[in-house]
């Protein structure tokens, strides 16, 4: 077949996925250039890391495509950064928002794979946050391999969500001097619960506290801003052009065609010369058959002559002798 020994069934289930995967922009998305992971790592002229966003207005709408960059991306992080332990400092830190549209809908196969990545990556010196505005919408799974937990407020006006309080409540490690479960929905702007880890690795104690608001602007960018910004950064022009080379499916059915060329003209030379060699014996035996007919109606001229000229002179004489 086509794909090598994939029955048409397999194929077509592929097929499927694939399509969808196209239809929420795919093919854009893993097209080249593809990302160069060294790009997210850069360092500015000081030594300072660099924060690099990903515009996912629109892939937040596509929740397939999203949870597979997702899966890509820590996966290639995974395979190509070198073990270094346990760092002081992470070399990369990952922040994917709207964490629950990457596990909505997701196959236990792909929350299989991010939590056994996320439980590995850490000793690749990469850290990863999921921000989502509640706990429950990442899977238990993934959740309990997550060390650092920062909790705004939570606001109860169904039962629903006073469930939702009380499962983030209980991700916390207790604090006798908090009711964290209350606390949750009484913290105003500004405010958090946070739990991270201590140097041993073991979660602390939940406390409440303030967060200190960035000193960068707070909203949207215009579109002026944003072309400056993009014009001035380190890999401006990489990744704007699309490249479309040849695949490697390209390659092999050229090849494929170049052999059944190949092979075609070769069945065309071997007929050929069957078609010559029949036509050589057939013209000589119509030579050698020729010959024997022309001999053979020679010997029968010659009898035929030494015949006729017996019966003339028989019949000659005969009448020139009853004359007499």
């Amino acid at each position: 077949t086509l794909y090598g020994n994939v029955s048409a069934a397999s194929v077509g289930a592929i097929q499927r996925r694939l399509i969808s995967l196209e239809d929420q922009g795919g093919n854009q998305l893993f097209a080249e250039p593809m990302l160069n992971l060294d790009d997210l790592m850069q360092t500015d002229a000081n030594g300072k890391g660099i924060v690099n966003l990903l515009e996912a207005s629109k892939l937040m709408n596509s929740p397939q495509i999203y949870s597979t960059f997702l899966l890509w991306l820590m996966s290639e992080l995974f395979e190509q950064l070198p073990e270094i332990g346990d760092p002081e400092k992470p070399k990369l830190v990952l922040f994917f928002d709207e964490a629950h549209l990457i596990f909505k809908d997701a196959p236990k196969i792909l929350l299989d794979k991010v939590e056994q990545v996320v439980r590995l990556i850490r000793s690749k010196g990469v850290g990863v946050y999921f921000v989502t505005q509640n706990p429950t919408d990442i899977p238990d799974s993934v959740l309990g391999q997550l060390g650092n937990r920062i909790q705004h407020a939570l606001r109860a006006y169904t039962a629903r969500d006073q469930k939702a309080v009380k499962a983030a409540a209980e991700t916390f490690r207790d604090n006798p001097k908090l009711d964290t479960r209350q606390v949750i929905t009484e913290l105003g702007v500004g405010e958090a619960l946070i739990s991270l880890l201590d140097e041993k690795g073991r979660p602390q104690i939940v406390e409440r506290t303030l967060i200190k608001p960035p000193k960068s602007q707070i909203g949207p960018i215009n579109n002026s801003q944003r072309t400056v910004l993009m014009s001035n950064s380190l890999v401006a022009g990489v990744y704007e052009k699309m490249v479309d080379r040849e695949s490697a499916f390209e390659i092999l059915a050229k090849r494929t065609e170049e052999q059944a060329k190949k092979q075609h003209a070769e069945e065309v030379a071997v007929a050929q010369e069957k078609e010559r060699k029949k036509n050589e014996r057939s013209k000589g035996g119509r030579q050698r058959q020729s010959v024997m007919e022309t001999f053979m109606k020679s010997a029968m001229r010659a009898v035929g002559s030494q015949i006729g000229r017996k019966l003339v002179r028989g019949l000659l004489g005969s009448l020139l002798g009853g004359k007499k």
